[in-house]
C-alpha cells in the first residue's frame, strides 16, 4: 500500500508549485481579511494574478528533467505534470483578471482564494500516482468549484447551478470511489497505480477489473463533461458567474483528462489485458456521442452561454478522439498524447477568451441571449474582435490555433486507423460552423437600437482579452515550439 514511510524533506520540492499555491491562497485570505475596504476587489484580483504569475515562473524553473516519484510514491513529478500545472495556473490567473470587472466577483475576496486553491488541487490531480491522493485531490477541487458556481450572490440561477453541480458531483464521485475500492481489494490492498496494475494482470480478475474500471470511468466522464454524464454542464455553466463557467469548462476539464490518462494508462496499460482493451475500446463511442450530441444541442441554443456550454461538451469529444488514438495506436502513442495536451492548452486559452467577452456583454447588457450581441462590432469593436477570434478558434478555422489543434488530433487518429472517428469529427466541425458563426453574424450584421452607445470595457478585461485573442492567433505561427513541449511532456508520461 502506497503511503509515507520515510519522507526526505527534499522530496517536497516535487510538490513545490502546489505548496506555493496553497500558501498564496492562504495569504490572499489573510490580506483580504486585514485590508478590508482599503483594498478593492480589483486590487485583490490583480494581486492574485501577479502572485500566480510568480508561481508560474517558479514552476517552469523547477520543472524536473527526469520523472520522479515522491512522498512515498503518491506523487509522480514529471514534465507531464508540469504541463498541466501551467494550464491550471494560467487558467486561474486569467480567470482572476476577468473576474475583477464582473460585478458579482466584487462581493468578496473569497472568489480569488477559491480559484487559487482549486488550481492547487487540480495540480495534485495531475500528479497523483496513488488512488488515495487521486480521490482527495479530486474532491478538494470539486468542493472549490461547487462554491465558485454559487458565488453569484442573490442570483437564483447561480444557487441552482451550485446545487446541481454538487448533486451530480456527489453521485459520480461516490460511484468512482466504489470503483476505486474494488480495485483496492482486487489488487490485494494496493493504492499505488503501478502496484495495482501489476496485480490486475491476473486473467482470473478480468471481469471484476473491467467492472471496477467502468465505475471509475464514471467519475472521469463527469469531470470531462462527456456524454452521457454531461447533463450538469449546460445548467451549471448558465447559472454560474461567467468567469467561473469559463474556468470550469477549461481547467476542470483539463484536470479530468489528466487523471483519466494517468490512472487508466498506469493501472490498465492498453494491450496488457482484456480489461485494458475494454476501456480503450470504450473511448470511441464516448468520443462519438460527445461530439455529436454536444454539437447538435449547441446548434439549437438561442442563449450564447448555453451554446458555449454544449460547445464545451463537443470539444471534450475531440479530446477523446486523441485519447482513443493513444489507447488503440501503438506506433505513435507519444504523438497522440502530445496532441491531447496541445489541444487542452490551446482550448483553455480560447474558451476563457470566449467566456471573458461573454461576461462583459452580460455585465453591460444584462443578458447572454444572442440578441444581446446584435451590433456589438459597432458598440465595442475590440471586444467583438476578441470574441470572433475565440469563436473561430473553437470552430477550428485557419489561421487560429484551434485549426492546428484539431488538425493534429485528427492526424493522430488517422495514424491509429480510426478513419470513421475522424469522419464523424469533421462532420461535427461542419455543424459547429452554424452556431459559432451565428454569434459573429449577430455582432457584425444585425442591427441594435443601442449600437450608437459605446459599450465600455474596463482596462483589466481589455488587457486579458487582448492577451488571449493575440495568443489564439499568434500560436498558429509559433506552434512548433509548443508542440515540442507537448511532445516532451508525452514522452515523460510514457517513460520514452
Amino acid at each position: 500500500m502506497g503511503g509515507f514511510t520515510s519522507v526526505n524533506p527534499a522530496e517536497f520540492l516535487g510538490i513545490l508549485p502546489e505548496i506555493l499555491l496553497v500558501l498564496w491562497a492562504s495569504a490572499l485570505f489573510a490580506i483580504d481579511l486585514v485590508a478590508g475596504q482599503s483594498l478593492t476587489r480589483r486590487g485583490l484580483g490583480l494581486l492574485t494574478a501577479g502572485g500566480l504569475a510568480v508561481i508560474l515562473v517558479i514552476t517552469l524553473l523547477t520543472a524536473p528533467t527526469e520523472p520522479q516519484t515522491v512522498l512515498g510514491g503518491m506523487v509522480r513529478n514529471d514534465f507531464f505534470t508540469t504541463a498541466f500545472r501551467v494550464i491550471f495556473i494560467v487558467g486561474a490567473a486569467l480567470t482572476a483578471l476577468i473576474g475583477v470587472d464582473f460585478r458579482p466577483m466584487r462581493a468578496g475576496g473569497e472568489f480569488f482564494v477559491l480559484t487559487t486553491f482549486s488550481a492547487a488541487a487540480m495540480s495534485l490531480m495531475a500528479s497523483a500516482n496513488d488512488i488515495i491522493l487521486l480521490y482527495l485531490a479530486t474532491e478538494t477541487s470539486s468542493l472549490s468549484l461547487y462554491l465558485l458556481a454559487g458565488f453569484w450572490r442573490g442570483n437564483k440561477l447561480s444557487a441552482e447551478a451550485a446545487l446541481k453541480y454538487f448533486v451530480f458531483g456527489a453521485v459520480t464521485s461516490t460511484t468512482m470511489l466504489f470503483g476505486l475500492s474494488l480495485l483496492f481489494g482486487l489488487s490485494g490492498g494496493n493504492t499505488n497505480y503501478a502496484a495495482i496494475g501489476r496485480a490486475l494482470l491476473d486473467p482470473a480478475l478480468r471481469v471484476p477489473t473491467t467492472l471496477a474500471a467502468l465505475f471509475v470511468l464514471v467519475g472521469f466522464a463527469f469531470k470531462t463533461s462527456a456524454v452521457p454524464f454531461h447533463f450538469w454542464a449546460p445548467d451549471v455553466y448558465h447559472g454560474a458567474p461567467t468567469p467561473v463557467a469559463g474556468y470550469i469548462s477549461t481547467a476542470s476539464k483539463a484536470a479530468g483528462f489528466a487523471i483519466l490518462l494517468r490512472f487508466l494508462f498506469y493501472t490498465l496499460p492498453p494491450g496488457t489485458s482484456e480489461a485494458s482493451l475494454s476501456w480503450a475500446t470504450l473511448m470511441q463511442p464516448i468520443a462519438i456521442l460527445t461530439m455529436v450530441l454536444g454539437s447538435l444541442f449547441a446548434l439549437v441554443q438561442s442563449d450564447v452561454k448555453r451554446m458555449l456550454a454544449y460547445s464545451s461538451v463537443a470539444q471534450a469529444g475531440y479530446v477523446f478522439v486523441g485519447v482513443s488514438a493513444m489507447a488503440l495506436g501503438t506506433a505513435n502513442r507519444a504523438e497522440a498524447l502530445a496532441a491531447v495536451i496541445f489541444y487542452l492548452a490551446t482550448y483553455m486559452l480560447t474558451n476563457i477568451a470566449a467566456f471573458g467577452a461573454l461576461g462583459m456583454v452580460e455585465y453591460r447588457v444584462g443578458s447572454t441571449d444572442l440578441k444581446a450581441f446584435n451590433g456589438l462590432g459597432r458598440r465595442a469593436p475590440y471586444l467583438a474582435l476578441a470574441m470572433s477570434a475565440a469563436l473561430l478558434s473553437l470552430l477550428g478555422a485557419p489561421p487560429m490555433v484551434g485549426f492546428v489543434a484539431k488538425l493534429i488530433i485528427f492526424r493522430e487518429a488517422i495514424g491509429a486507423n480510426l478513419i470513421g472517428l475522424v469522419v464523424i469529427g469533421i462532420i461535427t466541425v461542419l455543424i459547429s460552423v452554424a452556431y459559432y458563426l451565428n454569434v459573429v453574424r449577430a455582432m457584425y450584421v444585425e442591427r441594435s437600437e443601442d449600437e450608437q452607445k459605446p459599450l465600455i470595457v474596463p482596462a483589466p478585461t481589455t488587457v486579458t482579452l487582448s492577451i488571449t485573442a493575440t495568443g489564439v492567433l499568434a500560436l498558429t505561427v509559433v506552434s512548433p515550439p509548443f508542440w515540442e513541449i507537448a511532445l516532451q511532456a508525452a514522452r515523460a508520461f510514457l517513460g520514452a
